[in-house]
């Protein structure tokens, strides 16, 4: 399977811009540099994470997830470094998406996780045919169960160890 190309999937993605962040997508040559192992000198020193080069496998598979609502890397404004990774499992089912997200541990607790939480959700709820976001956190992490708190998500279940949580169009605050 192929993956189109560098330009064309970054041209197709819009990167979403918050206070302290720019969610951009990953480039094909990014996913094949943490698959590989690979280092830049644009990533901080403990990028990729685990999660990081699962994604990074997994966008090899599954090309449509570099899609325009597809996968993100979480980039610092400030010094440009990548932080982390955030993406929506796209297509949508039955108007639902769900989101995943990870931050590096030297970048935790700075609240980079909420904040590309927030604008990822109000971008996948902008998209046409979605109406709810999801979203799943082991119960044994205790800070992402509150990343997702924090950015207006409601507990809806617990199962083997893992909270769910979804927002949903209507739960969104209007401005």
């Amino acid at each position: 399977m192929s993956l189109p190309s560098a330009a064309s999937s970054a041209a197709a993605r819009p990167q979403l811009t918050t206070d302290r962040l720019v969610l951009r997508p990953w480039t094909i040559a990014e996913a094949a540099a943490v698959s590989g192992d690979g280092r830049s000198a644009q990533w901080a020193d403990d990028f990729p994470a685990d999660g990081d080069r699962v994604i990074a496998g997994l966008l090899e598979r599954h090309p449509g997830w570099l899609g325009e609502h597809g996968h993100r890397l979480v980039v610092e404004r400030a010094g440009g470094l990548v932080v982390g990774s955030i993406g929506l499992f796209w297509p949508p089912t039955g108007g639902s998406v769900e989101i995943g997200y990870g931050i590096v541990a030297s970048r935790r607790g700075l609240g980079y996780a909420t904040e590309a939480t927030r604008a990822l959700t109000e971008f996948a709820l902008g998209a046409p045919g979605v109406h709810t976001v999801t979203a799943g956190a082991e119960l044994s992490n205790p800070a992402s169960l509150r990343v997702l708190e924090k950015a207006g998500f409601r507990l809806t279940a617990t199962e083997d160890g893992v909270a769910r949580y979804v927002i949903t169009d209507a739960d969104r605050p209007r401005r």
